[in-house]
């Protein structure tokens, strides 16, 4: 089995999945979303709950909901492509994972799939029915998947300038494949960040979410290992991510198939990170 560190840094070295590279970052009490948010696509929407700005204006960031309001845990997964990499999906190489799509509704789990603007122009059909489907919800992974940091593990870099225009571009995106309700809730591609970009996406109204388990499932070749660092992991209120990328992340449908059943007999209930987030308020 190849190990987590390679994984993780083959991952983002090409630019398609996601690492797992997150940094702490400051939480507050939640607020409702500004009326007209980029990720607003419709004003009939139900304003989803958003954590209050950092100090001097940073956009906040949520890594895990409280540990004390039951056994609740969020899968989330990163619907991955890079601005550049057409040519490659054009070849047949698959970004998309349909079939661990398939396993969700299966097993009746919701999620919260963080997604690209390079990724539903790909696949503007399944954009579009993920966005339909009241069992997902949809949230800003960039247009890009450029680093917003240097040295993010191999990662292309944004200029300061060019991180705003990138987020709105992801946005401008789903609207064009028909998705019509993308959360105000925004994942850093690699995980990396730091104040300056916390403070250029500022004004926004957006929450900057992470996690606290890594799945491995970059890369991976041993779904059983995948499923054994997910299990170990999980503790109330966490948030899981994993990837909907069917060629760097191969053996992630396996992996739900395993996890779901096993934390359902543990007692876990399936939420959003909207619930997680909604659930935040108060608790610090």
């Amino acid at each position: 089995m190849i190990p987590l560190a390679r994984r993780i840094a083959a991952v983002c070295a090409l630019g398609s999945a996601l690492a797992a590279c997150a940094t702490a970052g400051p939480t507050g009490s939640t607020r409702p979303a500004p009326a007209r948010s980029p990720a607003t696509a419709s004003p009939s929407a139900t304003r989803p709950p958003v954590l209050a700005s950092g100090p001097g204006g940073l956009t906040p960031v949520f890594e895990h909901g409280p540990r004390d309001r039951g056994k609740t845990v969020a899968f989330t997964f990163d619907a991955d492509m890079t601005a550049d990499e057409g040519a490659r999906a054009a070849a047949g190489e698959h970004f998309d994972n349909p079939g661990l799509i398939g396993a969700l509704r299966t097993l009746k789990v919701p999620a919260t799939i963080f997604m690209t603007g390079r990724w539903a122009e790909q696949y503007p059909d399944e954009a579009r029915g993920l966005g339909g489907d009241p069992r997902f919800e949809i949230a800003n992974h960039s247009y890009s998947h450029y680093a917003f940091t240097p040295s993010c593990y191999g990662l292309p870099t944004l200029d300061a300038s060019e991180m705003r225009a990138d987020v709105e571009r992801a946005y401008t995106a789903f609207r064009k494949a028909g998705l019509r309700h993308a959360l105000p809730y925004f994942r850093f591609p690699g995980g990396c960040y730091d104040d300056q970009a916390l403070r250029t996406l500022g004004g926004l109204g957006m929450t900057a979410v992470q996690w606290d388990v890594v799945s491995g499932d970059a890369f991976a070749t041993d779904a059983d290992a995948v499923a054994k660092q997910v299990l170990d992991g999980v503790r109330p209120g966490s948030v899981v991510i994993m990837h909907c990328t069917r060629s760097a992340a191969p053996t992630t449908e396996t992996v739900v198939r395993a996890v779901v059943p096993e934390l359902r007999k543990r007692g876990y209930r399936f939420v959003k990170v909207s619930e997680l987030i909604g659930e935040t308020s108060g608790h610090r």
